[in-house]
């Protein structure tokens, strides 16, 4: 049985949504993680102001990181 070229394209773009999935679950997982550490910081730390520095330099530091890195999909 041929593999035709229409089944790879559609196998490439399974998994291209499959990886763009995969990293959206890990950076809501990373900023959920994130925010629970400032939350403490915050409140049992009894540190807001760093809690809240750290929260909003994690935030856009994992959003660097993500667009940095970009898709990680094989070709």
């Amino acid at each position: 049985m041929a593999v035709t070229d229409f089944e790879i394209t559609e196998v490439r773009a399974h998994r291209r949504t499959f990886m763009t999935f995969e990293r959206l679950v890990l950076f809501a997982a990373m900023h959920i993680t994130l925010t629970l550490a400032c939350l403490a910081l915050a409140f049992i730390g009894n540190v807001p102001v760093i809690a809240l520095l750290l929260g909003v330099g994690g935030t856009l530091a994992l959003i660097v990181g993500f667009v940095i890195a970009g898709p990680q999909t094989e070709h």
